[in-house]
């Protein structure tokens, strides 16, 4: 009787540890792994950019929540687990560093994953076009989130030879000095001194080897670096077309042997901080404003550069056309009016005020 109550109990343990347990096993382990493929795998096929900041200190947790609510990972949990293998395997770089990354949301797990603990930040890119001025890279850099504006400006103040040996001593600020290009930064590392630091680099390896390899042979005209900056700076502002480059660097050159004024337009609304249009040129009082600037009252250049100058502006200062030009007017479509004599050039002056005249709806 007691060996045949005892059967039932030896197949009721074998059913359970010879079949229900390893099915159990068998089957959480299934459902185990095709969890992990799944919230391993990229969110989407089509890899679209998502860009998300990281800031310091922010927990684990928290970035995991993050990027899932981004769309960058499927599951804050299989990050964490992630990290947890990592960190049982002993492998290296397992924290995750701040800063701001740019994701591609057909990124798997492991690669976001990787990407934050190498620290692939994102660099944002910023361009500087040809003549533009300090005051116009400040608020560039305000309204990309870098800086204040007036930081920048203060910045480009500062004018320590020690800064640059070769910066000339007596220049008012690094205005002309700044190279336009277009310029790649981490967001962390964006700050007034480096900028300028990367634009004059920039100036150091492509501008300053032009003017030394030219002033060290037979220049067509012999120039200070400072001299040369600022006049190119205005041949910057006053040339829209490349083939009248030149032409209007030997106008001004021209001027200059013979002790004629520039006057340039640009170095009033310079020195004014203003900006003309064809349908509001500037006014006699604002060409009869005195400023340090204005090429229309003061004979000579002025005492710097009025923005930032391009290669073109630079080569075609220190290489000038061979003309007898010393009027020039601009049309408004870019291109320019050059006369020999003030006669010529009042007519010219004439024509195009008509032209506008017409073009200008009148007011009934």
């Amino acid at each position: 009787m007691s060996s045949a109550q005892k059967m039932p109990k030896k197949s009721s343990n074998w059913l359970f540890y010879g079949v229900a347990f390893p099915l159990t096993i068998l089957f959480t382990g299934l459902v185990s792994s095709s969890w992990w493929i799944w919230a391993s795998a990229a969110p989407s096929t089509f890899g679209a950019k998502v860009r998300l900041t990281i800031p310091d200190g922010m927990p684990t947790q928290m970035i995991a929540q993050e990027l899932e609510a981004a769309g960058v990972i499927r599951s804050s949990l299989a990050l964490r687990l992630w990290l947890q293998w990592q960190s049982l395997r002993g492998s290296e770089a397992v924290s995750l560093r701040s800063g701001t990354y740019d994701f591609s949301t057909n990124q798997s797990l492991p690669e976001v994953v990787a990407q934050i603990q190498t620290a692939k930040l994102t660099e944002v890119r910023f361009t500087i076009p040809e003549g533009w001025s300090i005051a116009q890279m400040a608020d560039l850099f305000e309204k990309q989130g870098f800086f204040a504006a007036k930081d920048f400006v203060a910045a480009a103040q500062r004018t320590s030879p020690k800064r640059r040996p070769w910066l000339p001593e007596d220049i008012p600020s690094l205005e002309g000095f700044l190279f336009p290009d277009t310029y790649q930064i981490l967001p962390s590392e964006a700050t007034p001194d480096r900028i300028i630091d990367l634009m004059l680099d920039r100036f150091e390896q492509v501008a300053l080897p032009v003017y030394k390899d030219n002033q060290s042979g037979k220049p067509k005209v012999k120039v200070s670096l400072k001299d040369w900056v600022t006049l190119a700076s205005i041949v910057e502002k006053e040339a829209v077309i490349d083939s009248e480059r030149r032409i209007i660097s030997g106008v001004f050159w021209n001027r200059l042997k013979k002790n004629m004024r520039l006057e340039s337009d640009p170095t009033v609304e310079y020195g004014l901080n203003i900006k003309q249009t064809p349908e509001n040129p500037l006014t006699l009082d604002q060409v009869r404003t005195s400023s340090p600037y204005n090429t229309y009252l003061n004979e000579g250049l002025p005492p710097g550069a009025i923005a930032s100058v391009g290669l073109a502006s630079l080569k075609a200062t220190l290489d000038p056309a061979s003309t007898d030009y010393l009027f020039f007017v601009a049309k408004y479509d870019g291109s320019h009016v050059f006369s020999r004599n003030l006669e010529d050039h009042e007519k010219a002056l004439q024509a195009i005020d008509k032209k506008i005249q017409q073009k200008t709806p009148k007011n009934n």
